[in-house]
């Protein structure tokens, strides 16, 4: 069933809510339990698409899963198959996550190149090719890759080009149970990846590191089970904000680790919002008409996030001034524009640069959503456009966002699936 999402816009939003688990923790946790041979129980974990798509690949491996209400209790010992088929792989980009695993468990992997939203290029070299230092057998053809460890995993020291997410995963995972030391040099940063390395730690594994942009992995024999909660979704969080934003609403997120928003809560604060926190809370506190955030760059992590850029964009098409978006991650990542636009807003793309002048109304429009964080943005500008507005697409949004129309409905928004 083709679902779309109604806003009648301009309401008010108030109250607070708990921000759900990380997508982006989520995922790569949930193939890391193919490590243990046992059975892991994993809290605060969303109900998403994409989670429901690694599930069913990890239930095509062999393996059990089932969740209950916000935790799933995964059983990986039955474990018989090392191979992921065409269409479970097309579901989701970072299903590459399971080459590293698949590769250490089983000594050889077999999958698809993977699919997911349409970002532009985001090759997977710095992947394949820190594998192949590591003493892998790599075949690629007609799509389809094929992986033996001929001999045995090489621990060493691999310096990646660019501080690529899910390089820095899938090299951990490789390595967690290969005999000696290897470490990797210009590793991701993210908070997921410090929430991986904690889940393996507390399987028995040994890295150190992991947040800065060296990271140690002291090879062990064998994993356990454990039980892990999911680190809160800085991007969710991002997204409430930018909604509160531009409806000049007061909310209360709870749930969110602060140092996550270090490059985010400043955007808002420039924009005239008062921001709070005490312990695990954060309360945003929006003015009646919002300042234009000057530059806002993506970069990675310590750096304003890429995922956040679409959400904040839709906050910013209401604010005073001009604010200069430049995206110096993903290619594609521009594609709400022209949607935003069909709602008043007034932007204009010169390759990576995006120019936001901000308007004093939206109008509400039927838009469609084209990526994940797209839709979120379509659905942020909805809530403050004057009128109804139809998102389509919402397949998008259920990639990452746990019940996101309940969510904003609970806050006193007018919005409703059809």
């Amino acid at each position: 069933m083709v679902s779309k999402l109604l806003i009648n816009g301009g309401r008010k939003l108030g109250g607070e809510v708990k921000v759900q688990g990380s997508k982006n923790s989520t995922l790569p946790i949930l193939a890391a339990t193919l490590l243990t041979e046992d059975e892991c129980v994993l809290y605060n974990c969303p109900k998403l698409s994409d989670v429901d798509a690694t599930i069913r690949i990890l239930r095509y491996l062999g393996c059990r899963a089932n969740r209950v209400d916000s935790t799933l209790i995964v059983n990986t010992q039955d474990m018989k198959r090392s191979d992921i088929p065409h269409d479970l792989m097309r579901e989701m980009r970072s299903s590459i996550i399971f080459l590293g695993v698949l590769i250490a468990r089983c000594g050889r992997a077999k999958m698809s190149l993977p699919g997911g939203c349409e970002l532009g290029p985001r090759p997977i070299d710095l992947h394949l090719s820190a594998l192949r230092q590591m003493g892998i057998e790599i075949s690629e053809e007609h799509g389809e890759l094929e992986c033996v460890v001929n001999d045995s995993i090489k621990p060493l020291k691999i310096a990646l080009s660019f501080p690529s997410v899910g390089a820095t995963e899938n090299i951990m995972l490789t390595a967690v149970k290969c005999k000696g030391t290897t470490i990797i040099t210009n590793a991701a940063k993210e908070p997921e990846i410090e929430d991986l390395a904690d889940f393996l730690n507390c399987c028995g594994a040994k890295i150190s590191g992991a947040g800065d942009s060296t990271i140690v992995i002291e090879g062990v024999d064998k994993l356990h089970g454990c039980a892990h909660s999911i680190i809160p979704d800085r991007i969710v969080a991002a997204t409430l904000m930018s909604a509160a934003a531009c409806t000049s609403s007061k909310i209360t997120l709870d749930g969110v680790i602060q140092s996550h928003l270090s490059a985010i809560t400043p955007i808002f604060e420039e924009a005239g919002c008062e921001i709070s926190c005490k312990d695990s809370k954060l309360t945003i506190d929006a003015p009646y008409r919002l300042r234009s955030p000057k530059l806002i760059r993506t970069m990675p992590y310590p750096g304003f996030p890429t995922d956040a850029q679409a959400p904040v964009m839709a906050m910013s098409c209401k604010s005073h001034g001009l604010t200069v978006f430049v995206e110096n991650i993903f290619e594609s990542r521009y594609k709400h524009i022209d949607e935003l636009n069909r709602l008043g807003a007034n932007i204009k793309v010169e390759g990576k640069v995006a120019l936001v002048d901000g308007v004093r109304h939206l109008s509400g429009a039927n838009v469609r959503a084209l990526d994940l964080r797209g839709a979120a943005s379509l659905v942020v500008a909805g809530l403050c456009a004057q009128g109804n507005t139809q998102v389509s697409g919402v397949k998008y949004l259920e990639r990452g966002y746990d019940e996101f129309e309940a969510v904003l409905s609970n806050l006193g928004a007018d919005i409703k699936k059809i």
